[in-house]
């Protein structure tokens, strides 16, 4: 019970602090801001997918007295003397901190491919096959696994792409063009940060590769979504073409380096053949006497990625560092106390249970859980007004420690292949819909914990309030009906252990 009380802990009042709607806004609409910070020093940040900030060469660029120079301003002076109305709007849109307009369109393709594929008329189902997109089914079915790692591999090349970035400004610090010739307007504010390379540049190459690997059949949509953030920034009045140039080049070459490590993850082999995933199910029968059983109709015969727990992980050693305890045996009464939990709150569910449930439910046709928390970090991030270096490392600690998160779940999900309520609770109705795969622990339970240590390492004063909406996020399952309590407290627990291994990594980066 004393976990219980855990988990509702300021509730009431975490609650009142965030909508009970779930309707948010596809983009974030803010005004333009200052810059909390130029961090002259991000080009010594430690890197992640490359040795260090130096390690992709760009060319130097050319002197602003050369011609060569001066031929480019005189360029730009021509370009941004006849904007049309919708390159204003582009410039708008895209502000001077794109790395969250790349995340909002990361999260939009997540909630598009975020549909199940449903069976064939002879009620065998066929997977999505990255080597047929098209399908049928379409490529990818983004659940919560692939979201994650998806935005992994975004924010990770981004950030790992803005610290060379930020190197190349501070070696050679070439003054915007803006402030070479009065007679170029800057659409932003003035922060006094160095042109060559473009860091804007550097996220739309890299952001359009990684982004376009991930969800192939949106090739041509994430094409021009580079090419209109290409052409913003030059309109802008913030960057020559040679500033520009450069930032491609890293972009590009950073998003290499990132789709060379995905290839060799595992996650292609994460879902498994029936075969393979009856004989996971069946160890862990021997090794406990339960294995989970898939309730839907039709049943899809392989649970969701059970070697999700092999891939890669980012920060933690080795996923057994993280497997949390043996949850309760059948016939203990830990077990039978939260059977007359649930059976409670099923009774009793109250307006304010269901709405809970309602908000976190993340399901179907939502950015998934992962999704959520990257909302919640493009909020802060502008409430902090932190510049694109300082954003792409605030999604780069969230999304690792998030990934490495789901992946320490999914090692206890198949590893003790417990069952849900609705397979041993005689008539349990649930409010919410229950997932293919074991339940304990919980998924959202796990990636919120992670999701909220990070946030509360990165920006200490939310750090009450961030807390208390991974309880929140945890108890929701509960109150849904799709999880024990159990899977709840100890997700959140372990969701925080694998959390803390990301945060060491952040807190000797060189940022702080």
């Amino acid at each position: 019970m004393k976990h219980i009380k855990f988990l509702l802990s300021s509730i009431a009042v975490i609650f009142l602090l965030i909508s009970c709607e779930k309707d948010l806004p596809n983009y974030l609409s803010y005004e333009n801001y200052v810059f909390s910070s130029a961090d002259e020093d991000g080009g010594s940040w430690q890197t992640t997918l490359i040795n260090s900030g130096d390690e992709i060469i760009i060319p130097a660029p050319a002197d602003i007295s050369s011609a060569e120079y001066q031929q480019e301003l005189s360029n730009l002076k021509q370009e941004v003397s006849n904007l049309s109305d919708s390159e204003e709007k582009a410039i708008e849109y895209w502000t001077d901190n794109p790395t969250i307009r790349w995340n909002e369109i990361a999260l939009e393709l997540i909630a598009k491919y975020n549909i199940i594929p449903g069976p064939n008329a002879d009620g065998t189902y066929t997977l999505p096959n990255p080597n047929n997109p098209s399908g049928p089914p379409a490529f990818p079915f983004a659940h919560p696994p692939y979201a994650v790692r998806a935005l992994a591999y975004l924010s990770v090349a981004q950030f790992d792409g803005l610290i060379s970035a930020w190197h190349y400004k501070y070696t050679y610090n070439r003054p915007a063009p803006f402030k070479q010739d009065d007679e170029i307007k800057y659409a932003y504010s003035d922060n006094n940060i160095p042109s060559y390379p473009s860091d804007g540049a550097v996220l739309a190459s890299v952001s359009r590769k990684i982004l376009t690997a991930m969800f192939p059949l949106e090739a041509e949509y994430l094409e021009a979504k580079e090419a209109e953030h290409l052409r913003s920034l030059l309109l802008s009045g913030g960057y020559v073409e040679s500033d520009i140039e450069a930032g491609k080049i890293i972009g590009n070459e950073i998003a290499t380096e990132a789709l060379e490590r995905a290839s060799t993850d595992g996650m292609k082999k994460a879902q498994t053949p029936k075969a393979v995933s009856d004989s996971i199910a069946d160890a862990a029968y021997e090794r406990f006497g339960w294995k989970w059983v898939n309730k839907e109709i039709p049943q899809r015969p392989v649970g969701l990625t059970p070697l999700y727990s092999q891939v890669r992980m980012w920060n933690v050693p080795n996923v057994e560092l993280t497997r949390p305890i043996p949850p309760p045996s059948l016939d203990s009464q830990a077990y039978i106390d939260d059977v007359k939990i649930l059976k409670d709150y099923a009774d009793n569910i109250t307006t304010e249970r269901r709405r809970i449930a309602n908000f976190w439910q993340d399901g179907l046709g939502t950015y998934t859980p992962p999704g959520h928390w990257n909302e919640f970090a493009n909020r802060f991030i502008v409430k902090y007004k932190l510049n694109p270096l300082r954003s792409a490392r605030t999604f780069a600690y969230l999304n690792m420690a998030m990934m490495d998160g789901g992946i320490s779940c999914w090692d206890a999900k198949y590893y003790y292949h417990y069952p849900r309520p609705i397979q041993t609770i005689e008539g349990f109705k649930t409010i919410a819909g229950t997932p293919n795969f074991p339940s304990y622990t919980s998924g959202h339970s796990v990636f919120s914990a992670a999701g909220a240590e990070v946030l509360a390492y990165i920006f200490p004063q939310e750090a009450t309030l961030v807390r208390g909406w991974a309880k929140e996020a945890a108890i929701s399952r509960v109150y849904g009906g799709i999880h024990w309590t159990f899977d709840a407290y100890i997700g959140t627990e372990q969701g925080i252990d694998v959390a803390q291994y990301t945060i060491d990594v952040a807190q000797v980066d060189g940022a702080d």
